[in-house]
């Protein structure tokens, strides 16, 4: 690498909404931002099983935004295939990371077990990408940090991780080298989250990495949300069916609970049994009772809410569960259907089109989600093909991303123009959108860069006294 370059390697969630992964090379040392699971279409999938095109080894440490999948769900993988260094993460993303890896794990091993066993799979055999006793090895790398701290990671690094709502634990990551703000955004939250405060905003940025989840869409205010919801549920009982709501295990399950719990307490819908069937979820819900900085929850609140709910914790409850036609309203994972408990309930009812399957979060090209939203009417569940009767709802305003207006307005602190901004995390049209919104809302011009593409930064070395200085802003 030239003398005074900082290159950055796009590994992920470049081009694309899932994968996250980006590798800062600064000459001296390497740090990757995220350690994501490629989601959606198959090719993405595959790219799972594949060496990234870094020395693994190589790597010093590892920062992590959030603890989603699509940010954290490769680490197993990575620490497989060399990696053995610190990985940084707010307290509260450490735990939701353990939560979602060993989960992960276990319904890969569980799947994995189901292919060989019914003959479903063309590999023979079957193999989960990492399993438990691979995430057993990852966990003791993970490395706790307080918020808005800079903190020296490396030598002549240092990073700074700033609440951004979005779920429990989400940060932007600040990384100063040698002078120089590297901003990531990672995934950024809502301005009026029901159970979350609003993101901080970036007052600098040298070279800024923005997420363009949902560039050119707007979500309408969550209140509106929950007149739907009960139209919903009240349609769907009402003519002896049952909702069922896919939902990511960490914020969104929580969320919809609350919601749920509200309009009962408010005699708005009728008093049926309501399940979140999620082991995931359940440990979420403790979570929230040990970060109270992080959330607007009432200890209080999560009690009573929780008391309503039966929660799910065992294979064989959800096998017994799934046959059951009665109305109920569940709750289950995984949010785009890639897997998780959802589809066991769908392999049995996704016939009776008195139920109704309800989307509250963002589905990526690929995904099951997405393509029923699309109209598919069948499908394919552990390796056969299901007819699909359900109604299909989506309701946007419940997503946990920031939309265009938002994404624009987390920008607005930034006073001088970035050298270099590059929009990630986000489909073709969402990416192109929100480059067009940055151009026209402050005049700055923004790149989309493609995965694995390689970009080349200036890099000024800077005295020891201003180096010193950069901790004042």
């Amino acid at each position: 690498m030239k003398k005074n370059k900082i290159n950055i390697h796009f590994l992920g969630a470049a081009g694309t909404v899932t994968g996250s992964k980006y590798l800062v090379d600064t000459g001296d040392k390497k740090i990757l931002i995220d350690c994501g699971l490629f989601q959606g279409l198959k090719e993405l999938r595959l790219k799972n099983w594949e060496y990234p095109p870094v020395n693994v080894a190589d790597i010093d440490a590892v920062l992590l935004t959030h603890g989603h999948m699509d940010h954290t769900g490769y680490l197993p993988r990575l620490v497989k295939q060399g990696f053995n260094g610190p990985i940084y993460g707010t307290n509260p993303t450490l735990d939701i990371a353990r939560i979602i890896l060993n989960d992960s794990a276990k319904i890969q091993e569980q799947e994995a077990e189901r292919a060989n066993k019914e003959g479903y799979s063309k590999h023979n055999p079957a193999e989960p990408l990492y399993d438990v006793k691979d995430v057993e090895k990852t966990i003791p790398y993970f490395k706790g940090v307080p918020t808005s701290q800079w903190l020296p990671i490396l030598k002549d690094v240092k990073a700074r991780f700033q609440y951004n709502g979005h779920i429990l634990g989400a940060t932007y990551i600040e990384l100063d080298i040698r002078g120089k703000r590297f901003v990531f955004s990672g995934d950024i939250g809502r301005t009026n989250d029901l159970l979350l405060f609003p993101p901080l905003k970036p007052k600098k940025a040298d070279v800024l990495f923005i997420e363009s989840t949902y560039g050119g869409r707007f979500h309408p205010d969550e209140a509106e949300a929950l007149p739907q919801i009960e139209k919903l549920v009240n349609e769907t009982i009402d003519r002896g069916g049952s909702l069922f709501i896919p939902s990511f295990s960490v914020e969104r399950a929580q969320l919809m609970m609350l919601i749920f719990w509200k309009l009962l307490k408010e005699n708005k819908i009728p008093k049926v049994q309501m399940i979140m069937d999620s082991p995931m979820g359940a440990n979420v819900l403790e979570l929230f009772h040990r970060t109270r900085d992080w959330h607007r929850l009432e200890d209080n609140e999560c009690d009573e809410m929780c008391s309503h709910f039966t929660v799910v914790s065992s294979y064989r409850e959800t096998m017994e569960l799934r046959t059951d036609n009665k109305p109920k309203i569940v709750i289950a994972g995984s949010g785009m259907l890639t897997g998780g408990r959802m589809l066991n309930y769908l392999e049995t009812q996704a016939q009776n089109p008195n139920n109704t399957l309800l989307f509250v979060g963002y589905q990526a090209e690929g995904t099951r989600g997405r393509k029923l939203l699309e109209g598919e009417k069948e499908l394919k569940v552990y390796g056969k093909w299901v007819p699909f009767k359900m109604q299909v709802a989506e309701i946007e305003g419940l997503s946990a991303h920031a939309d265009h207006a938002e994404l624009m307005d987390w920008l607005s602190k930034i006073k001088i123009q970035p050298e270099r901004i590059f929009i990630v995390h986000g489909e073709k049209e969402s990416a192109e959108a929100l480059q067009k919104g940055i151009k026209e809302t402050y005049g700055w011009d923004a790149e989309i860069p493609q995965l694995y593409n390689i970009e080349e930064i200036e890099q000024i070395p800077l005295n020891k006294e201003v180096w010193t200085n950069i901790q004042t802003s």
